[in-house]
């Protein structure tokens, strides 16, 4: 397992934080797959498919797992304090500022703009996650369970995830059996 230091976690963390507003996962997913190398794809998928269905957000979930997984409890309290820090900070800042100046058409249009690109990120990233799903093409069939319960039916989160779970392990189970 390669060598990642509470500080490198720190570091990498805070630059996903201040990556994205309103959904980091994106920049969570280049930064420690793509950029730093510190998962391949396959790892940071099942450890983000744990993350989410654990209580809580997402990406704090992942900070948490990852930093722990290199570091310990350090490398965790590295991470979540690397990814909330800078934002936090953000937000107070732009809080202000919105105070002072939201009512200008200008701003409720940048931040429309700013909505928009998030969407797009996030389904880039759902993407690139999807095409390293067609290394085992059967977990497809969980996908579209999932799309249909959700879009289709309009399930809530806890009747999608009991309909797919069962089905996404059953299908998981015979890909680690197979040679």
């Amino acid at each position: 397992m390669k060598s990642v230091s509470p500080k490198q976690l720190f570091i990498g963390f805070t630059k996903i934080g201040l990556s994205g507003f309103g959904g980091v996962l994106p920049w969570a997913r280049r930064t420690v797959v793509e950029q730093n190398k510190w998962l391949t794809a396959h790892e940071f998928n099942a450890i983000l498919g744990i993350c989410q269905i654990v209580p809580g957000p997402n990406i704090m979930n992942l900070a948490v797992c990852i930093g722990s997984r290199f570091a310990g409890v350090k490398g965790a309290i590295a991470a979540v304090a690397g990814l909330m820090l800078g934002p936090i900070s953000l937000v107070l800042v732009l809080a202000a500022l919105y105070d002072r100046y939201g009512y200008l058409t200008a701003v409720q249009g940048v931040l429309r703009g700013i909505s928009a690109v998030g969407v797009g990120l996030i389904a880039a990233t759902g993407f690139k996650m999807m095409r390293d799903g067609f290394h085992y093409p059967l977990m497809f069939i969980v996908v579209a369970v999932t799309f249909v319960a959700a879009t289709v039916f309009h399930l809530a989160l806890g009747w999608v995830v009991l309909i797919a779970l069962p089905l996404g392990l059953w299908l998981a189970w015979g890909k680690v059996k197979q040679p």
